[in-house]
């Protein structure tokens, strides 16, 4: 697994690259607790569009992020969901706690 991030204005950007799963789930944790604490924006932004797996423990790992981001009074969304990832969003319920948007509504509504 890897993360890569960046910083436009306050809303804070999260490529996950790779599989997020039992395996990766600590490493993952610490390095997203790093980033958000660093920089500490209002909004994150989940770029899933290189994320090739997920498990439930990756499913925990992105609620634990979407309670540090409420505890600092941020929103957190998704972008570039793959069909095979949209599905365990879908049947997680994830996407009460984390709005899937598009490129349109990033610009719109984040900014």
């Amino acid at each position: 697994m890897e993360i890569l991030y960046s910083l436009e204005k306050s809303t804070l950007t999260i490529f996950l690259i790779g599989e997020l799963d039992e395996f990766s789930a600590v490493n993952a944790k610490q390095k997203l607790d790093q980033i958000i604490s660093d920089n500490k924006p209002q909004t994150i932004l989940f770029d899933l569009s290189r994320l090739s797996f997920m498990d439930s423990t990756g499913i925990g790992v992105l609620i634990g992020r979407y309670k540090t981001a409420k505890a600092l009074n941020g929103k957190v969304y998704v972008k570039n969901i793959s069909r095979s990832i949209d599905k365990i969003f879908l049947m997680a319920g994830l996407y009460d706690i984390m709005p899937k948007i598009s490129y349109k509504e990033q610009k719109n509504e984040i900014h």
